[in-house]
């Protein structure tokens, strides 16, 4: 998979792409992930990309052209690859970010991911340019950048050769609609606090089922929204 990040503050991805599963899955060539500024794309000669807003109001509006300008210059870029692209807008009016759109988004060769910023971003981007509105939830942050970072983490996870173990996501949290059940390592005995003895069976059907039903009652008590 190939990921374009459209972003005014390119540093801020540096640590997050730079660390764990992420730069594992760029090293064994599992996702390309390419973090592409903005400004570049301005044609502004302070390479400004925000103005007032029509009718008035607070802050600053980011200008549509840059974004389309950006997108257009990486569809070409991509041309020969025939890579069928999503291109995506991080911001609080999409539609909310879950496990089962990750997964479908893990299916796509290539996303684009814009990151709005001040009072968000010309309508006519979302109207003319985006094939999907995406929030990581009901509050507001500054930027789309932290939104990006999560989709990113999200998504390259569930690539083919990301993790160490193919089935290592098979049985995470919300997989079937449930949180996780609960994990322990040694020692068994910490202070009096002790793992359960099912899980020091060796019995594989035994702990299949238990895990079943503490993942089922870790919902209940956790996310009973989760089985409706």
């Amino acid at each position: 998979m190939r990921i374009d990040v459209l972003t005014i503050f390119p540093r801020m991805f540096d640590a997050v792409l730079g660390e764990s599963i992420i730069k594992k899955a760029q090293e064994k060539k599992v996702v390309e992930i390419n973090i592409i500024d903005l400004r570049l794309f301005s044609k502004d000669k302070h390479r400004k990309v925000d103005d007032k807003p029509f009718g008035g109001g607070p802050g600053m509006v980011m200008n549509a052209e840059p974004f389309f300008e950006a997108v257009n210059y990486i569809r070409r870029k991509i041309k020969d690859l025939r890579l069928k692209t999503r291109v995506i807008l991080l911001s609080p009016k999409g539609r909310k970010f879950d496990q089962a759109l990750a997964v479908k988004l893990s299916k796509y060769e290539h996303m684009v991911l814009l990151c709005g910023h001040y009072e968000g971003i010309d309508d006519r981007v979302a109207e003319h340019l985006v094939d999907d509105e995406i929030s990581i939830g009901d509050f507001v942050l500054t930027g789309g950048e932290l939104p990006a970072m999560a989709v990113i983490d999200s998504v390259a996870r569930l690539l083919p050769g990301a993790l160490g173990d193919k089935d290592s996501c098979k049985d995470e949290s919300f997989s079937e609609n449930l949180l996780e059940y609960p994990h322990y390592t040694r020692p068994a005995d910490y202070s009096g606090m002790k793992v359960p003895n099912v899980l020091l069976s060796g019995d594989h059907e035994q702990i299949k089922e238990w895990r079943k039903k503490e993942a089922i009652k870790a919902t209940k008590r956790k996310r009973p929204d989760l089985l409706k």
